[in-house]
């Protein structure tokens, strides 16, 4: 059994249009998925039922055995976290309000949600960012940013939609190498993206085109290592 499991899942627009149709899919702990598709595949809507934000019409969704309809609370900050780039002028200017403001939503004290916000930022390595305005975050600051505030509920799973949009080559594999030492902590990654240079450190690839996988692969890439480590390494 594997720790996230779609079974036969659809799902319609309100004009009765396919957004998912028979999607079946297996993630298991500390595996890293990613779902390839174009704009207008589906793939944010798969993403957003496997974190239960979205019921689908028809099949099932199950998170570490249970069915996700009939979990009374939202699974979103009780093992699943879905990372959101996008910040609330409500919760405060800066990294740190932010990070602080959405554990105090779930009841988490003051001290101790601060305390979290600094150890996620460090284990995103984006801890010099945590008194920054939010509006001045870069494209690759906003998402290990984001990561940080998701990683604060401690998730089983982290669901992330495009994770490298916006990103140059070398910010890119930065992230994805990210998402890929958080897997290989034994958080479950499942991820999206619309062309193959979003691979990088991914166990397994599925292809979803017009709301059906197409097929999946395991890509074979070889072993990268960060720059600053490599530079370190010549010194």
């Amino acid at each position: 059994m594997g720790l996230l499991e779609l079974e036969h899942v659809a799902k319609s627009c309100s004009n009765g249009s396919a957004v998912l149709e028979d999607v079946s899919l297996v993630v298991d702990p500390g595996e890293m998925v990613v779902v390839l598709g174009e704009r207008r595949s589906g793939r944010s809507t798969l993403l957003s039922i496997a974190a239960g934000i979205e019921t689908p019409d028809s099949g099932v969704v199950r998170f570490a055995g249970n069915d996700l309809a009939r979990i009374d609370k939202q699974a979103l900050g009780n093992g699943i976290a879905y990372c959101r780039r996008d910040f609330g002028s409500y919760a405060g200017p800066t990294v740190l309000d932010q990070i602080i403001a959405s554990q105090m939503a779930r009841r988490v004290e003051q001290p101790m949600a601060a305390m979290r916000a600094r150890q996620a930022l460090e284990r995103v390595k984006a801890g010099q960012c945590g008194r920054l305005r939010t509006r001045d975050l870069r494209g690759e600051e906003t998402i290990r940013v984001a990561l940080a505030r998701a990683l604060t509920s401690d998730p089983r799973l982290l669901i992330v939609d495009e994770p490298t949009i916006g990103l140059d080559g070398q910010e890119r594999d930065g992230v994805l190498m990210l998402l890929r030492s958080l897997a290989d902590e034994g958080v479950a990654v499942l991820a999206s993206a619309t062309d193959g240079t979003s691979l990088l450190g991914a166990d397994r690839v599925v292809a979803l085109r017009k709301g059906r996988l197409r097929g999946q692969t395991t890509p074979v890439l070889a072993e990268v290592t960060e720059l600053a480590h490599h530079r370190q390494a010549r010194c």
